[in-house]
């Protein structure tokens, strides 16, 4: 039955469009357009969900997915609590009804017949063909009573309203069901509105969306594309049984979720089969959400029934994250992130093939235009530091790493100038050769790793020095640099892509300028092969907790000690920690904790540390231990686990060098460690044992850098264990292949009784080039 309510005009607040006949309204929002970018869908404040039959039944096509459906209800309920409005599209009362007519059709046999046909022939007994409509009106009524109890348990009131075409092409049908779901809404309320499939009758031969002003309803898309209209919603979900809108149909072998779909677009794509027990197929959902979409109202279709993201992936879309395909109007002036990946790839490759004078050549010329073009790149790095200031949104020290100057850009050219050079022999390099029978011969040669995605903050010097290195390694590369640097980045792109056409290789360095937020880009593991965050600590560990099958280098923390140990020259002790902790804080090869022998406490050489500090403006926080020994004592350290970045410190006490190593390997980040000694045994069995990418030994941890390891400049400095360590340089953005030259070789012929036999042969390398 049909709920048609007719609602009054009031004088209170009520959301309704207007006191004028609902039928010659427009159909499009009075209020704006739909969004043209997913970031603004954390804006939307009135949502339609469809759940299509894919997402609510069993796989069985009897009955209802529970969990699925638990798991909908509580995003729609964290929504609905969160402020929003909103509105559901179900299906799901045929399955429902089929599930309760078997069972009734089952209960209804005879005892008799059940007993002498036999337990075997029971379970085949033949059950009639259920007819839809007898199916739904069987099972309208359990749906409700099902979606009641869950909504029940978030303290949520839902209602039930039923429609069919007829009701939107009666004026005073269209009226009362406008005023009912605005009353609904205004009482917080979520309506649950399906076809009345009960009595639904074919659907009639119209011009059936060819223009914005004629929809009808054929099943739930084009229910839910109508009522998002009709009720100027700002956005609606369609959740089906795939990740959104493909290029050609799912499975097919170069099928390619679009992740934007845009007016006009219908022709690149190919449409296949509907799902198995939904009324319409993708085509049709692409026709409602085009509806809906020249109607005002922001469309998004994606996978309901995945175990791994159904949980949240109604709150995913609403929070702007990269889920399904997003219906825009807007067309981005630019490629996509997805195009750029597949440009970068390419060019990757084109640029992998080159000579290595030719990569040379071209990292050479960026260097020259780093100098020549050296107003034009102060100049746009000047509206960065002006735009920055002005809006007060950096600290000091994130407004030093902005900052670029003739020096640093001079440094820059040089550093990359030291990678041309080292570049000659890095990619196609044999490391190993082995014979392995006669006339079989294996090389291991090193190969680019493929696409990079290295994403940074307010430090533009980083985008020359990465794409430097990609050039030399032969990698394509994606640039995601913050907005605070977004003049100076975009001009040395500029210069990059310059360098790059020498030899037509332009396209393997992109910079992604699109709205794309980090964590979609960590998703794209189709088009990324390594990340490598530089940043803080809290950058690393957010894109190290959202990159899904892509490996990342780098490393969450700089946690670095330096140990003075009681054998320590007091000439080198406040000169090494002054320029560890003091010469730049917030790198992350800065000092945080300083340890000191228990021997050195209340001695001159220990003053002589308090006072430099003190006089640096260092503040200073005491260790568990040192404080035990102090009547007076700095605040005592919260945490030994800490990186502050700034100038203050930890000073922890220890009795030995094995207790300072203890502590590292307990506190540290595995970073940068140093021992401060001139005992050679000391020193040595300090640099054996402490386990970290980088130990030195009377040196200040601020060495543990790119360019100053002589590596020209460094992508990062990585502290895992697998790959590379410390700052990497071109040897840490490659990785190998082997290569097998035979002449009608068979495994069949090593056997026992084959002609054959394995030689294992080590083959001497070629002569490296070192010029």
């Amino acid at each position: 039955m049909v709920l048609c309510v007719t609602v009054t005009s009031r004088n209170e607040s009520i959301r309704c469009w207007s006191n004028i006949p609902f039928i010659t309204m427009p159909l499009s929002r009075a209020h704006g357009k739909s969004f043209a970018h997913r970031s603004e869908l954390k804006h939307a404040k009135r949502i339609v969900v469809k759940l299509g039959s894919a997402v609510v039944t069993r796989g069985d096509e009897c009955g209802l997915a529970l969990g699925r459906l638990a798991s909908i209800v509580e995003q729609v309920s964290m929504l609905q609590n969160q402020g929003r409005e909103m509105m559901i599209v179900t299906s799901g009362a045929v399955a429902f009804g089929k599930q309760r007519l078997r069972h009734e059709i089952l209960l209804s046999q005879s005892v008799r017949q059940a007993l002498h046909s036999g337990q075997s022939q029971l379970k085949d007994m033949a059950i009639p063909v259920l007819e839809a409509r007898a199916c739904a009106a069987a099972g309208q009524s359990g749906l409700m009573a099902l979606y009641e109890a869950m909504f029940t348990q978030y303290s949520i009131c839902a209602a039930q309203i039923l429609v069919t075409n007829l009701d939107f092409h009666d004026e005073q049908k269209r009226r009362n069901l406008n005023g009912t779901l605005h009353e609904l809404l205004r009482m917080n309320i979520v309506p649950i509105i399906n076809t009345n499939d009960a009595v639904v009758p074919p659907p009639e031969p119209n011009s059936d969306l060819q223009g914005v002003n004629v929809i009808s309803v054929k099943d739930n898309d084009s229910l839910a594309a109508r009522l998002a209209v009709e009720m100027k919603t700002d956005l609606l979900i369609v959740l089906s049984d795939v990740e959104g809108l493909f290029d050609s149909p799912p499975g097919s072998d170069d099928a390619k979720l679009i992740d934007i779909f845009y007016p006009g677009d219908q022709q690149s794509v190919t449409f296949g089969t509907k799902s198995r027990v939904g009324m319409g197929g993708m085509e049709a959902k692409v026709k409602a959400a085009l509806w809906a979409l020249q109607g005002g109202t922001s469309v998004v279709i994606a996978n309901g029934t995945h175990p791994k993201i159904s949980g949240h992936v109604i709150t995913d879309i609403v929070d702007g994250k990269k889920v399904g395909t997003f219906f825009s109007e807007v067309k981005p002036a630019g490629p996509t992130v997805e195009q750029q990946g597949e440009m970068a790839r390419t060019g990757g490759r084109t640029l992998a093939a080159l000579q290595p004078e030719q990569r040379a050549e071209i990292i050479y010329r960026l260097a020259d235009l780093l100098t020549d073009q050296r107003e034009e790149i102060l100049l746009a790095n000047k509206k960065d530091l002006e735009e920055a200031e002005n809006k007060g949104r950096l600290a000091l020290p994130l407004l030093k790493r902005l900052t670029l100057s003739t020096s640093k850009l001079n440094s820059l050219a040089i550093g990359l100038r030291q990678i041309a050079a080292s570049s000659q022999d890095s990619v196609g390099r044999v490391i190993r050769r082995t014979r392995i029978a006669k006339d079989l011969e294996l090389e291991q040669v090193t190969v680019p790793i493929g696409v990079l995605l290295v994403i940074f903050e307010s430090r533009p010097d980083c985008l020359p020095q990465v794409s430097a290195l990609a050039i030399a390694s032969g990698n394509g590369l994606l640039l995601k640099g913050g907005k605070e640097a977004a003049y100076s980045n975009q001009i040395l792109h500029h210069l990059t892509q310059e360098a790059l056409s020498i030899h037509g290789v332009k396209d393997a360095v992109q910079l992604v300028n699109t709205r794309e937020e980090v964590e979609d880009l960590c998703r794209l593991d189709k088009l990324i092969d390594l990340i490598i965050p530089r940043g803080s600590s809290q950058l690393v560990k957010d894109i190290q907790k959202a990159a899904k099958g892509i490996p990342v280098m780098g490393h969450s923390e700089g946690i670095c000690h330096v140990y003075v140990d009681v054998d320590a020259s007091v000439e080198k002790v406040t000169r090494i920690i002054r320029d560890s902790k003091c010469e730049y804080p917030a790198a992350c090869n800065a000092l945080e904790t300083l340890l000191i022998h228990r021997d050195l406490l209340r001695t001159p050489l220990f003053d002589q540390i308090i006072d430099m500090l003190r006089i640096e403006q260092v503040k200073i926080h005491a260790g568990p231990k040192f404080a035990s020994y102090l009547t007076f004592s700095p605040s005592e350290v919260k945490s030994l686990r800490t990186e502050y970045g700034d100038l203050e410190c930890c000073i922890e006490v220890v009795d030995s060098v094995q207790e300072a190593v203890e502590h590292i390997h307990k506190y540290g980040s595995s970073h940068t460690d140093v021992i401060i000694t001139e005992n050679e045994k000391t020193a040595e069995f300090f640099l054996q044992h402490v386990d970290s990418a980088c130990v030195f030994w009377n040196a200040s941890t601020r060495f543990s850098d790119g360019y100053r390891f002589g590596l020209g400049a460094e992508v990062g400095i990585s502290t895992s264990r697998i790959h590379a360590r410390g700052p990497v340089g071109i040897e840490g953005l490659l990785t190998t292949k082997w290569l097998l030259r035979g002449d009608s070789h068979v495994v069949s012929d090593f056997s026992e009784q084959g002609s054959m036999k394995y030689l294992h042969e080590s083959l001497p390398l070629p002569q490296r080039n070192t010029s």
